[in-house]
């Protein structure tokens, strides 16, 4: 199968709205920041902290960018950016592409297809690292859509860091191709099972870009 690099775009914080489900980790982190650099001019344990604490909140800054994208015209696009961890053809004739996402990549996801939300089921679990096989166990959230391909499963993994997944969409919403469904905080996994017949156009180790990259081929 050729191999197809997908650009990504230079996320920046310029411009850049935040993800949904951020605030109760971004706020506190962020008035810690605020507040010791306040500080710091007339406390030295006020300065020692700010020089982390700072950090610490540019970084959570950074992690919870949601930047705009240019949906690509397909069939079916990635729900997440991250790297290709597996492509794995299933028991009943679907082939399931399974996408790591590290702390480094924007954690929002996105509709792999146009359609209707059937169902959105949590699941919980463990918290074993993402790219860990026994991270099928863990805390996950199983999303169906009712797509112009049929049914259309797209699973939310949490990994060790990641404790909470939080779904943007309820049952029975009407959903547009590369609209945000969700969110994982911290490193994680998204699994997209493309139906019987549907040849995937990634292979492993490609880098995807949510609503950019293309999954399948003609």
């Amino acid at each position: 199968m050729p191999h197809s690099q997908t650009s990504a775009p230079r996320d920046s914080l310029v411009g850049t709205r935040l993800a949904r489900g951020a605030s109760p980790w971004l706020l506190p982190t962020v008035a810690t920041a605020a507040l010791s650099l306040v500080r710091a001019r007339h406390s030295g344990a006020a300065k020692a902290v700010a020089v982390p604490a700072t950090a610490l909140a540019a970084g959570m800054l950074w992690f919870f960018r949601d930047p705009e994208r240019e949906i690509t015209q397909g069939r079916v696009i990635s729900p997440a950016d991250g790297v290709v961890q597996s492509i794995m053809p299933w028991k009943d004739g679907r082939t399931r592409v399974a996408i790591f996402m590290s702390p480094l990549n924007v954690h929002v996801n996105r509709a792999p297809l146009a359609g209707t939300v059937t169902s959105v089921e949590h699941i919980p679990g463990g918290f074993v690292p993402a790219f860990n096989k026994e991270s099928e166990n863990n805390e996950r959230v199983v999303w169906h859509f009712d797509t112009e391909l049929g049914d259309i499963e797209m699973i939310q993994i949490a990994g060790a860091v990641a404790r909470r997944i939080v779904p943007y969409l309820p049952q029975g919403s009407k959903v547009e191709q590369g609209e945000r469904i969700g969110l994982i905080r911290f490193g994680s996994r998204v699994d997209l099972y493309l139906p019987e017949g549907v040849e995937v156009a990634v292979e492993v180790g490609q880098k995807t870009v949510a609503g950019v990259t293309r999954i399948d081929r003609d």
